[in-house]
């Protein structure tokens, strides 16, 4: 660092919403004549009549002489009692972070039901996801499911492959030992409308359909051993959901038996949110969002791949030659900077702190290099602990900005070896057309305006 952070930079925040109910409808219109670039047309046209929120500093500046009434003169919160204890029984963010919120796709779907909603990637802190921001992705709408009447049930494709086929009710669930860990888990489609060019200007709709939580639940594996599972013959898993959709997805028998795999019912030491699946989901940590199956009620064993609707037709990788890849579904290593990212606006010349998320199905990040002139120079990043498996992982870096226009990337590491490629390299393998595992390096654009833009190099 070669500035004092304590001459930092300011910085406004993004615009939180670029879509009013106009917009979104005319997004809808333009996507059913098939136009490729209806999302980012509705996005510039809103965002250029939307009013930008103010910065904090901007919007109660301290005096530049005579003192500050913000310490001179105590604030009725310092004369009086305040709002007694518990009055909400759940508590609630502030009233100032109204704006940070998760937020639909415009485009992506044209149901209300069948649709997702991004996390405010830019506007969180650490690695966890509160529950309430937690993205959502739904195939046909989300319930409120009674535990009480909920079930588990295992059994298999064939007799043989399973000694004692189990009906679980919740509470017997949860007697079970249980274990807690944290995991990343992001939707197979994450920066999906990124493939053919720039589409949309924010870091939420970019790489939004990814959030992390502490999970709490029983390894299958428990389970499978309880039913007395056949490993040798028994090799894949078929989950399937109690919602409308009945999503079902294959899960190969090893991360079963690593023991990764969990039926889970909390999340971030809570019960799981209806959003989330409750009152049991399964986590299949460094796998797409998809196989991560909610309102869990069946789970079969079998001996072959289970080539459900879902993963044959949907969640695979088009290639240039117009066949296509299955069964692709581990997350590969990938990072996002959030600060200073899409919408935000530089105010001042000076120190910034760079932050962002590195992530990888494969395992631990083991670095995460930043450059700010379009990948000519890169420097480390310090890398913020705890550092897990399949876990976002916060990284930072200082910044001094000398007002000139920078391109602000990143570039994780995972311990595998992978390391994550750019949109050059991304495209001779899978082409411009593809929806699914995009883990292409992320470029910012810092105009001399201060405004932040996103942008893609050639």
């Amino acid at each position: 660092m070669d500035r004092n952070p304590s001459d930092p930079g300011r910085l406004q925040r993004a615009p939180e919403s670029f879509v009013d109910r106009d917009g979104v409808r005319t997004v809808f219109a333009q996507a059913r004549h098939g136009r490729r670039d209806f999302i980012r047309s509705a996005f510039a046209a809103a965002a250029a009549g939307a009013a930008a929120p103010l910065a904090f500093g901007q919007a109660n500046p301290v005096p530049a002489a005579g003192g500050d009434p913000n310490i001179l003169e105590l604030p009725e919160h310092s004369k009086g009692l305040g709002q007694p204890v518990a009055t909400d029984g759940y508590g609630k963010p502030s009233k100032f972070e109204a704006n940070v919120q998760r937020r639909p796709s415009p485009g992506l779907t044209q149901t209300s039901q069948s649709s997702v909603s991004f996390a405010p990637l830019q506007s969180l802190f650490g690695i966890v996801t509160p529950a309430g921001l937690h993205f959502e992705r739904h195939h046909q709408g989300w319930w409120d499911i009674d535990p009480s009447k909920h079930r588990l049930m295992l059994n298999a494709s064939d007799p043989s492959l399973l000694k004692r086929p189990m009906v679980f009710a919740m509470d017997e669930l949860m007697r079970l030992p249980s274990v807690s860990r944290f995991h990343f888990i992001e939707c197979g489609a994450n920066t999906g409308m990124e493939w053919g060019n720039v589409a949309v200007p924010t870091v939420q709709y970019t790489h939004g359909m990814l959030s992390c939580s502490e999970f709490t639940g029983v390894p299958l594996r428990v389970l499978f051993d309880l039913a007395g599972v056949d490993y040798k013959r028994a090799r894949y898993v078929l989950a399937e959901g109690a919602d409308g959709s009945s999503m079902t997805r294959t899960i190969p028998m090893e991360l079963v038996e690593s023991g990764e795999v969990l039926v889970a019912y909390g999340q971030n030491g809570e019960m799981l949110r209806p959003e989330n699946g409750y009152p049991l989901r399964l986590v299949v940590p460094g796998v797409q969002g998809v196989s991560w199956v909610k309102y869990l009620r069946r789970i079969e064993v079998g001996d072959k791949p289970y080539g459900t609707k879902d993963e044959t037709i949907h969640y695979i990788d088009l290639l240039p030659s117009g066949l296509h890849r299955q069964y692709s579904s581990t997350q590969e290593v990938k990072s996002v900077v959030t600060t200073p990212s899409g919408g935000q606006v530089l105010l001042d010349k000076g120190f910034y702190n760079i932050s962002g998320l590195a992530w990888s199905g494969r395992g631990r990040i083991r670095k995460v290099d930043v450059s700010v002139d379009g990948g000519r120079s890169w420097r480390a990043a310090r890398l913020e602990g705890p550092v897990m498996a399949k876990c976002l992982t916060r990284f930072n870096i200082d910044w001094v900005w000398d007002g000139k226009p920078a391109i602000v990337q990143s570039r994780a590491t995972d311990e595998s070896g992978h390391v994550q490629p750019t949109y050059r390299q991304n495209r001779a393998v899978r082409g411009t057309r593809s929806i699914y595992h995009n883990n292409s390096i992320q470029s910012w654009l810092v105009q001399e305006s201060g405004e932040v833009k996103n942008v893609q190099l050639s």
